[in-house]
């Protein structure tokens, strides 16, 4: 979600919105103004902010159970087709997953309940399903939306809630890997429905069709790393061999060390080699034009980047590379030493590797056999 922008928080939840977002407002602005002028561009504009209110308070319902089980939301981000809420960690349990996933269509049930009751007789099933005509009720065209977003958040394809909700289903027979590996085929078998239905009706079902493939992919390849991660230790995948910076070096120093490397985090240490922060390529290039290049590097580094011991499982490594939203978790050893780095890119490698052996491969076999290895 590099494309969005904060615009608030809300109980220690941040509520990002994608710059796709703000073109989604000039279109349905433009759509409207050809109708009946700036009244009813106007009215338009409110309309899609009433349904995308509705959208994070769907998504806070998935907020609220998670909270309920331990598991925190750092946030939300609003996308045209709607909103997804980033967990800190996935559900333990299929059940918790359940209801987590659930949550959301619940709140938009409740709140299509609530416009209903106040519309009362006043609001016909046409008037609820023609929700794309500007003449017809404010009120009862939000409560028509709420109903879609209700169906269309349970199609059992991922991002989708009914993705998550068949997911657990699954996961309650069948492992959580192979029920995530089922359920994102699946999702990817109707993104190829709707972009075919898309070619003869609606072009925007090309392009949900588009994201619901990525997102079933992406959730199957997340699975795949969370069930080799429980098996891997840090130590048998981390990168050991990598440029370091001293922590009187400066950003002139570290410039040497990117043009002389393909690295793009570089971890600072201390003269006893301890961990001190890291220093990323884009913080390189932001201190240089800002600062010069004769700025330390302890003044341009992070330092909220997490540390892990070499013998932890991987598991606890993505763990604290999630929390943190870090580039790279720094590897130590019982003295605090900096012995490795994990990053994106070698977890990338690393999935290849496995895709490549037909027969298996099993990490860290060469290194222990190693007299001078380290883990």
């Amino acid at each position: 979600m590099a494309w969005s922008f904060k615009i608030g928080t809300i109980g220690g939840t941040a509520i990002r919105v994608h710059v796709t977002f703000a073109i989604l407002l000039a279109w349905i602005w433009l759509m409207h103004y050809r109708i009946g002028g700036t009244p009813a561009a106007i009215a338009g504009i409110a309309f899609v902010l009433a349904i995308f209110v509705c959208v994070v308070l769907h998504e806070f319902g998935h907020i609220a159970v998670a909270r309920h089980f331990g598991v925190k939301t750092p946030d939300i981000t609003l996308l045209p087709i709607g909103g997804v809420a980033r967990l800190e960690r996935m559900p333990e349990e299929p059940k918790e997953e359940f209801l987590i996933a659930i949550a959301g269509p619940l709140v938009n049930v409740a709140i299509a309940g609530i416009l209903l009751l106040l519309l009362g007789t006043t609001a016909g099933m046409e008037q609820i399903q023609d929700i794309e005509d500007p003449q017809l009720g404010f009120l009862a065209r939000l409560a028509g939306v709420n109903i879609f977003l209700v169906l269309f958040n349970l199609i059992p394809a991922f991002p989708m809630d009914g993705g998550r909700v068949l997911r657990a289903a699954l996961a309650s027979r069948m492992s959580w890997s192979r029920a995530t590996q089922v359920a994102a085929t699946i999702g990817q078998g109707l993104a190829f429905v709707f972009g075919f239905v898309g070619l003869f009706y609606n072009p925007l079902l090309i392009f949900i069709g588009i994201f619901v493939y990525l997102a079933a992919t992406a959730e199957a390849q997340n699975a795949q790393i969370r069930d080799l991660s429980d098996s891997v230790l840090v130590g048998d995948v981390m990168i050991t061999e990598f440029a370091r910076l001293e922590r009187s070096a400066s950003i002139d120093e570290a410039i040497e060390s990117l043009l002389a490397t393909t690295q793009r985090e570089f971890p600072v240490v201390d003269g006893a080699g301890h961990f001190m922060g890291l220093l990323t390529r884009d913080d390189i290039i932001r201190n240089l034009k800002e600062s010069g290049s004769a700025t330390p590097v302890v003044q341009a580094m992070r330092q909220d980047v997490p540390t892990v011991h070499f013998r932890k499982r991987l598991e606890e490594s993505l763990r604290l590379m999630q929390q943190a939203n870090s580039p790279a978790v720094a590897v130590v050893d019982s003295h605090n030493h900096l012995v490795g780095l994990m990053t994106h890119e070698n977890i990338g490698e690393m999935m290849m590797v496995r895709a490549a052996a037909a027969g298996g491969f099993r990490f860290g076999h060469l290194r222990r056999s190693k007299p001078d290895a380290r883990i």
